[in-house]
């Protein structure tokens, strides 16, 4: 009877635990927890973003904004007519946009792409796209 008062031992079990020292870090989890490793991941993909979109700002700037300079430069070209429309008006009024609109696009498609890459690096998975 000395049994009957004391309590039933009970033992519980789990999965087993690996050690902290066998996992191995996610650069997710180095990103969330803001370690030096996490900002070099960050950084990097900031700065890839940001080469794209000087890359994109230089072919804007070398192709529509140096138009006005060369038609101030070579005045003759603005005398320069093309079905019945100055030149430097249906370069900078018409073709300008469609250029725009190229530049925007392949913007986008780097950007997405380079998210995508970096998704795919922080991700758990080795094996994901």
């Amino acid at each position: 009877m000395s049994d009957a008062g004391r309590p039933v031992r009970v033992r519980v079990t789990g999965p087993p635990r690996r050690r902290a020292s066998g996992v191995r870090p996610t650069a997710s989890r180095e990103i969330d927890a803001d370690s030096e490793l996490g900002a070099v991941y960050m950084s990097s993909l900031l700065g890839e973003q940001l080469r794209l979109a000087a890359g994109v700002l230089v072919a804007l700037v070398l192709t529509v904004g140096v138009l006005p300079l060369v038609f101030h430069l070579f005045p003759h070209l603005s005398d320069l007519r093309l079905l019945g429309v100055p030149a430097p008006w249906l370069l900078l009024g018409v073709l300008a946009y469609p250029w725009l609109l190229v530049l925007g696009w392949v913007y986008v498609r780097r950007a997405e792409a380079n998210e995508r890459d970096f998704a795919a690096l922080v991700t758990d998975d080795p094996d994901a796209p």
